[in-house]
């Protein structure tokens, strides 16, 4: 079961790694606004002359795509290695678990020796990514423009992946993993960001993020969240429910007065939190114990915490909810293209994204996945096919000067100015 594998990661020293691996550019480690924050705020000001999306023909917006031409294959003979930058849990060669080896199999196959790399935020694979000597990344939504923009990755010729046609629609060409309606990368999984409480402090079932944002909230000083710039778009996203006349329609595409209006809620919230959180493990405590009544959490912690005996539920919001899309990506200059696409194939194989996502915790991509997990109710638990449930989920995105929502009447608030502001909340 994926709750007692992930468990033994944490046993066995590998959590300080995995525990950050639910993709964000967190801030926390009270290393937080020190976070590559100079690679972060170029990388955004990359990112933040992004052009908006337009309604253009896909021919004609695919010339002003960045990072070059697709290759056009076919895909040969691999060059011998393969150089991976992922979040820990992702590329798996039998060391944290010799059950757990999706990488042996792969390198006997192709010739493609994996060399891998975990990184612990998205600042920091951003970082790695701009520094050169990587082929691959899988990276979150809150990375991927800011490579993109950055001329670090080049666009994805789907036609030499075939797995990539068995991929959840909802999941391929969306604002964080295309440009012009090219796509730069295979999506790996998903989840969503939750509304967790322990029961014996909550006895009434909840279904909105009012009691973690509003000042008469009767959980002051025991409520937790995420600590990372990231969830400024958590606050939007309650927002874009209970004050609709700020007009926000993505809670990554906010002009200064929705901006400001995130803030003073999250300022508004401060007063309420007793612990802001990055490592998942310290949030599964902290529910458990009974020091947290309620907050932000994602399903894994739940699963957790239920494991470990923990009395909690959790629920995804009426209000909607943040969520990550992580994506595999190629790097523009890559030597090792076949190998590149080989990986990409493979990753995204039935088998492998069944494995990969379950032992992370998460909801595959791949359609097909689902009969192959080892849990059967796994995609049940995680919602894989439901597309429903992931209409009012906003995957992480790197907030840019040009909206994002397709406003050219504003500028919006670029990351840059997130993670500044963070760090101000923060301070």
């Amino acid at each position: 079961m994926h709750t007692t594998r992930l468990l033994k990661i944490v046993v066995a020293g590998s959590a300080a790694a995995l525990v950050l691996a639910a993709c964000s550019s967190s801030s926390s480690s009270d290393s937080s606004a020190a976070a590559p924050e100079s690679a972060a705020a170029a990388s955004a000001a990359a990112a933040s002359s992004a052009p908006a999306e337009s309604s253009a023909p896909a021919e004609e917006a695919a010339a002003e795509v960045p990072g070059g031409p697709a290759y056009a294959g076919p895909v040969g003979a691999g060059e011998g290695q393969v150089n991976i930058l992922a979040w820990p849990g992702y590329v798996e060669d039998g060391s944290t678990d010799p059950a757990v080896d999706w990488v042996t199999g792969f390198e006997e196959e192709t010739g493609c020796q994996v060399n891998v790399k975990t990184f612990g935020t998205s600042d920091e694979a951003v970082k790695l990514m701009q520094g050169g000597g990587w082929d691959l990344v899988s990276a979150s939504g809150d990375a991927t423009l800011r490579l993109i923009y950055g001329d670090n990755l080049q666009p994805l010729n789907p036609d030499l992946v075939p797995s990539y046609a068995n991929i959840y629609d909802d999941l391929k060409l969306q604002t964080h993993n295309s440009v012009g309606g090219v796509p730069f990368g295979v999506p790996h999984g998903r989840g969503a960001n939750l509304l967790m409480w322990n029961t014996d402090k909550v006895t009434e079932p909840l279904d909105s993020w009012a009691v973690t944002f509003e000042a008469d909230s009767p959980y002051a000083g025991a409520v937790t969240a995420y600590d990372s710039p990231i969830f400024i778009a958590d606050a939007a996203v309650y927002l874009m429910a209970t004050q609709p006349e700020l007009g926000i329609t993505d809670p990554y595409s906010l002009d200064q007065t929705q901006f400001d209006a995130a803030i003073a809620l999250l300022e508004q919230q401060k007063a309420l939190v007793g612990e802001y959180w990055s490592d998942y493990t310290k949030a599964i405590q902290a529910f458990n114990s009974g020091t947290t009544a309620v907050g932000t959490s994602w399903q894994v912690i739940a699963n957790l915490a239920e494991a470990e005996g923990g009395k909690v539920m959790s629920t995804k919001a009426k209000e909607g909810a943040t969520g990550w899309s992580d994506t595999w990506m190629i790097a523009k200059d890559t030597p090792n293209i076949n190998c590149s696409y080989l990986w990409l194939e493979h990753i995204a194989s039935p088998e492998v994204n069944a494995a990969a996502t379950e032992w992370f915790g998460e909801a595959p991509s791949n359609a097909e996945s689902c009969a192959l997990t080892a849990d059967k109710d796994h995609c049940t638990k995680y919602h894989a096919g439901d597309t429903a449930y992931w209409e009012d989920v906003y995957y992480w995105n790197t907030p840019t000067a040009n909206c994002i929502d397709g406003r050219t009447d504003v500028q919006c608030v670029p990351y840059s100015e997130w993670a500044t502001a963070w760090a101000a909340l923060r301070a």
